[in-house]
């Protein structure tokens, strides 16, 4: 007698996939033996240090829906940054598990998803474990969690009747011929390495790579290998395939993204925080634990806005957009005529820019004072529990900057800005922007760090003409945080009694009552300003 599995209506209207390479469909879908197939529990995975839950906010497949090797199951959303999870299996979704909006634990049952299970088809069914049940009914085996974006799945459960047909798999499966997913245990390694031998079919890219490319309409295995360690796909490799106009990209960011359904006028509306605004609140609910003491004072710009024209002549070329870089052949006389000089490091085209601002310098002079400061370079290191309380100063200065998205507010930490140049620290900032402007936000535990910065920045005056503020210091966030406002010119007259335009912004301290003293915040505030005020000392400090 025949028995049909239920995913066997995929084949009957073909056995090959169309657009995937000619990549098969579930096998061993008819059997002259009983059916065997298995319920996978997929499980959410460690996808980040120091994460421990995630909200799922979109799924890609429904209940009852076949899924394929390497297909979009769901969008998950950490802390941190967005993950794609893709299914390790061919198989019917049965249920899913965790709702859109939903917050789910590591380790815990996202969907299961009912497959064929040739393994258990073709070998003999081994001996019960003592403690099985005798019932021999199959119930879905709980797995672990493994690997970055990925859920584990658990061992095939082993069939309650023996095969008929056993020792004679081998002669009737095919060889595989298309990719195997990396956490799928039925594929053998030697089939797995066939593969993943360099040849440039191997697409090696992170999920948000993945996702961007999705984004712009960018085919990855066009550009593998890709520029990273073991030929990994980088956003710059994608960056630069969008620049070189070679890709077509389908989908705008303006269509991608989500807004909330247009209430009814006249009528209330109950709308429930997305994961990121309820992070926020759960950090200012926290944030009452920190006795905090905030200062203001205004800094002078004059000097720094005279320097700003030469500054802005002198952008490296690799900084500039491609269409505003020197032509090398306006050179009489090559500085490569005698020796190629070292090649400048890549900077994406979403971190190049033609124009300074006041920020990054303001960033690189503060890093300078934090340099004459360990304080303001050190961190909480004991656990809350701890009898008595220690810091850890850190060998650089890591700052980092509030960033305001279209969904929530997020803050990216550039670490070890005391070794940057201000060009760089440009193209960081125009860089960290640009993904979080991305719909889901882009950042990634590498520009997220589990252990941030220790004195953060919101640059609130480039949102409007905000003087001063009262910046909230959070658990984690450092020591100390800055609010910077809105340059301005004013007539001053401290200096020269007749007056004088003076270009002035204020900023404003909150710091951690517990460690910094009210004298050493003022204190070191005025050693911020001995480096703005006076930029060219930055010229005798090697910048």
């Amino acid at each position: 007698m025949f028995h049909r599995h239920p995913a066997a209506l995929l084949v009957l209207r073909g056995s090959l996939r169309p657009g995937l390479g000619g990549r098969r469909l579930p096998r061993a879908l008819f059997h002259t033996s009983r059916a065997h197939f298995a319920l996978k529990r997929f499980k959410l995975a460690d996808i980040g240090e120091g994460i421990t839950e995630c909200e799922v906010i979109k799924w890609n497949v429904k209940p009852s829906s076949p899924v394929h090797t390497f297909d979009p199951l769901c969008e998950v959303q950490s802390d941190k940054a967005s993950v794609e999870i893709t299914s390790p299996f061919d198989g019917i979704i049965k249920d899913l598990l965790v709702e859109e909006g939903q917050v789910a634990k590591v380790g815990q049952d996202l969907c299961t998803i009912e497959v064929a299970d040739d393994v258990a088809a073709d070998e003999p069914e081994p001996a019960p474990a003592p403690a099985q049940s005798s019932s021999g009914s199959a119930t879905p085996e709980q797995s672990g969690s493994s690997g970055a974006g990925y859920g584990t799945p658990p061992e095939p459960v082993q069939p309650s009747h023996p095969p008929v047909n056993a020792g004679k798999a081998q002669q009737h499966h095919p060889a595989q011929t298309w990719r195997p997913h990396p956490l799928d245990p039925n594929v053998p390694p030697e089939a797995r390495a066939q593969f993943s031998s360099g040849t440039g079919k191997e697409v090696l890219a992170t999920p948000s790579v993945r996702h961007y490319a999705r984004e712009h309409g960018v085919d990855l295995s066009l550009l593998a290998p890709g520029s990273g360690k073991g030929g990994r796909i980088e956003k710059r490799d994608v960056d630069a395939f969008l620049q070189s106009g070679s890709a077509q990209a389908s989908a705008t960011h303006e269509s991608a993204v989500s807004h909330p359904p247009a209430a009814e006028p006249g009528k209330e509306v109950t709308v429930e925080l997305n994961r990121t605004r309820w992070n926020m609140w759960k950090a200012m609910e926290k944030s009452l634990a920190i006795p905090q003491f905030t200062c203001s004072t205004y800094l002078d710009l004059t000097e720094l806005h005279n320097m700003m024209p030469i500054l802005n002549a002198h952008i490296p070329a690799h900084y500039l957009p491609p269409s505003s870089r020197p032509s090398p052949s306006s050179q009489v006389i090559s500085p490569a005529s005698f020796h190629a000089p070292p090649s400048p490091p890549s900077v994406p085209p979403s971190a190049q820019y033609t124009r300074l601002t006041y920020l990054p310098i303001l960033l690189k002079t503060l890093a300078r004072a934090m340099h004459d400061w360990p304080l303001f370079r050190a961190s909480i290191s004991s656990p809350p529990d701890a009898p008595k309380p220690t810091m850890t100063v850190r060998p650089h200065a890591d700052i980092s900057i509030a960033l305001s998205t279209p969904t929530g507010l997020y803050t990216p930490t550039i670490q070890a800005a005391d070794t940057q140049s201000v060009y760089a620290l440009a193209a960081h900032l125009r860089h960290l922007a640009h993904l979080g402007r991305q719909v889901p936000c882009a950042l990634t535990p590498k520009e997220m760090p589990r252990r941030g910065g220790t004195v953060s920045v919101s640059n609130v005056g480039g949102i409007g003409a905000v003087e001063s503020a009262a910046p909230v210091l959070v658990p984690g966030g450092g020591v100390a945080i800055v609010a910077i406002g809105r340059a301005k010119w004013v007539w001053d007259v401290e200096k020269d009694p007749k007056g004088e335009r003076r270009l002035k912004l204020g900023v404003s301290w909150s710091a951690d009552h517990r460690v910094v003293e009210g004298a050493e915040m003022v204190a070191f505030m005025e050693a911020w300003r001995s480096w703005v005020e006076a930029p060219q000392r930055l010229i005798a400090d090697s910048v």
